[in-house]
């Protein structure tokens, strides 16, 4: 909105100052007019679009429920009401209107706002959300609170075209229409997740999209027939049963109808008049409802709604004569995900059994173009990762070998069929787990440092993390003709520089290798930690200290030989890993040890402490935890400075040194 539109609609509504500037609650909304609300969200997108531009953030979902959101807060109060989103990453609008507008430059920075509706910020959110499919659930669960506590308020949540495709939305709507519990439910329409949507349910949302409305057809036909009085009766009766057998053709919604909802829709999700006067309408009414809602994710910012899956989580950029201008990339730079992306369309051009499964990141997992190569050998199953490893599990059976790319924190999401579809079978496959270890802006709900904890365990799983990309690449490689489950973690980081060009020879299950030697002290690492011990051990050696670093390349099998090696040749070892130290890498190794019957009291522990980490660039995450190269030095020296001086290998005079 340049300044003469913004002039021209001020002059129209004789406004004096901008409308955001003086929202600080939704009570300030409602006491807008309704005809200044479009004003209202032309400013917001603006708002949007300029905070996004300088702090990366996700951008078309959010530009795509404006409207949405503001007739929410103008029909609903939300300190009694509740407002539940599924999938969070669409709350930016939200937050703006409930107070978090001045804050809001500090969007997924550390120590700044989340990006996703957070309880620790504000009490117009009362979950954390960032995973999809569990609002309708949460807010079934709240309903039947109330019920018990005789509590009169409205629950309401947001559920996306993708989101409502999860199997656990399914339950939840087949729970909420048995109870017949007070529930809204909004289906917010867009034709997207954050790429586009897929599945069968998504063509019957589409049909839905583009069906005339039934029971306009029903009023014309009971009109005509008022005109055949001798038959019209008998007609009318008989068109009963044939409208039955229609509806089911024809009727929007027709399957929440017969899963016990009241349906309601499809209607323009960007008019704002008309939200709020059906939010108001279906307001009073009792048992479960759904609103469907017809959105454009994007929408008022053409580079966004002309391509919503390249916007869906936006980088830095500025807008140039009207044109947006990226910040360009680093051309040596190349990702993790690159690499994986690559290595795998190239195995599977001499490997005909390799099938690729993504749940609804194809662009984020790389498999978008292992899916244009060989899209009859790609699956992209939706938001139903659950779904992805049971889908492996018959592929497997049938003598192929898939490769489910799934984020880290996702894959959570599937551990029974982990456990139960692969494990328990015997089956092998090669679960390649993006964003392992710490993710960084989105914070709590998508670090991936669980992984080695709910993998580790299960027998026959085979666990590896590689230290560059040439080894991502031999680790691929091997992976696929193991005759086990396999798990790759790799982090959201280009590989290292140092990597480009290098080749690395055929990766042995459960062997490690050393990659530095030094007779004062040993780093194992895992997987992402070893270049950074790498840089420590730099800086120890200003020190005139000379450390061993081990890159131990599997958590399970551990190599046990180099390992025992390592902790009795060595008073100071210690372990490093992106991962939860609870039952992560660190306490593998105290496993072994304990069970070899060694001394373990040299062994000293660095990773993810025993809680939820918060939002913030990978490097500041890593920083405050003490796992960046300063951060381990300083652990190292702690070690040395506690030693005996006649034990420190002739290097007494250096205690008094070390800082």
């Amino acid at each position: 909105m340049n300044q003469e539109e913004r002039k021209a609609i001020y002059e129209r509504f004789n406004l004096t100052s901008e409308l955001l500037k003086t929202i600080n609650c939704p009570q300030d909304l409602r006491r807008l007019k309704i005809e200044e609300l479009p004003v209202l969200a032309k400013e917001i997108r603006e708002f949007i679009v300029d905070t996004v531009s300088r702090t990366p953030g996700h951008l078309a979902s959010n530009l795509g429920v404006v409207e949405l959101t503001i007739a929410l807060h103008y029909a609903f109060e939300f300190l009694t009401d509740k407002l539940i989103w599924d999938v969070g990453h669409q709350c930016y609008v939200h937050k703006l209107l409930t107070g978090r507008r001045e804050g809001f430059s500090t969007l997924r920075q550390y120590k700044g706002l989340s990006g996703f509706p957070s309880k620790k910020e504000s009490e117009y959110d009362p979950f954390i959300c960032g995973h999809g499919g569990h609002a309708i659930s949460t807010a079934l669960g709240l309903s039947c609170a109330d019920k018990i506590k005789e509590v009169d308020r409205k629950i309401v949540a947001v559920v996306g075209d993708a989101s409502i495709g999860e199997g656990m939305s399914f339950e939840a709507l087949n729970h909420a229409g048995d109870l017949k519990r007070n529930l809204i439910v909004i289906l917010n329409d867009n034709e997207m997740g954050i790429s586009s949507t897929v599945g069968a349910f998504s063509k019957y949302l589409n049909k839905i999209r583009t069906t005339p409305l039934f029971s306009d057809f029903k009023k014309e036909v009971h009109h005509l027939l008022k005109y055949f009085p001798i038959v019209g009766k008998r007609m009318d009766h008989t068109l009963e049963h044939i409208t039955e057998i229609l509806k089911r053709e024809i009727t929007p919604g027709q399957i929440f109808v017969d899963l016990g909802f009241n349906y309601f829709g499809p209607i323009d999700g960007h008019d704002i008049k008309t939200l709020i006067e059906i939010l108001n309408d279906i307001k009073p009414l009792n048992g479960p409802l759904l609103l469907h809602v017809i959105t454009e994710k994007g929408r008022g910012f053409e580079p966004a709604s002309s391509n919503p899956a390249r916007y869906h989580s936006a980088g830095k950029f500025q807008m140039c004569n009207g044109k947006v201008v990226e910040h360009p990339k680093d051309p040596k730079k190349i990702s993790y995900t690159k690499v994986f992306s690559e290595t795998l369309i190239d195995l599977a051009s001499s490997n005909k059994e390799i099938v690729a499964i993504t749940a609804a990141m194809p662009e984020g997992t790389g498999l978008d173009a292992f899916g244009k190569v060989y899209p009859e050998r790609y699956f992209d199953v939706g938001m139903c990762e659950q779904h992805a490893i049971g889908l492996a599990n018959g592929i497997i059976s049938a003598g192929l070998k898939p490769v489910a790319a799934i984020y880290s924190t996702f894959l959570q999401r599937a551990y029974d069929q982990v456990f139960h579809d692969i494990c328990v079978q015997g089956h092998s496959m090669v679960f390649a787990l993006d964003r392992a270890g710490i993710v960084g802006s989105d914070g709590p709900t998508h670090n991936g440092v669980f992984d080695i904890a709910y993998l580790r365990h299960l027998p026959g799983m085979v666990l590896m993390a590689p230290k560059d990309g040439s080894e991502l690449k031999a680790m691929l490689r091997k992976a696929v003709s193991v005759d086990s489950p396999v798990a790759i973690r790799y982090p959201k980081d280009d590989v290292p520089d140092e990597d480009l060009g290098k080749v690395c020879d055929n990766i042995e299950i459960g062997k490690g290798e050393i990659v530095r030697e030094g007779p004062d002290g040993a780093i194992i690492a895992y997987g992402a930690m070893v270049q950074t011990s790498l840089k420590c051990a730099d800086m120890l050696a200003e020190q005139d200290i000379e450390i061993t670093v081990v890159n131990a390349r599997f958590a399970k099998p551990l190599d046990e030989a180099l390992i025992l090696k390592i902790v009795s040749t060595n008073q100071i070892v210690l372990t490093v890993e992106d991962h939860t130290l609870v039952d992560g890498f660190g306490t593998a190794v105290l496993e072994l040890l304990n069970d070899k019957g060694e001394e373990t009291s040299n062994i000293h522990r660095l990773g993810i402490p025993d809680r939820f980490m918060e939002h913030g660039s990978r490097d500041i995450i890593l920083k405050s935890v003490g796992i960046d190269a300063e951060g381990i030095c300083e652990s190292f020296l702690a070690c040395w400075n506690n030693l005996e001086p006649s034990n420190i290998n002739n290097k007494a005079g250096c205690k008094q040194t070390l800082v």
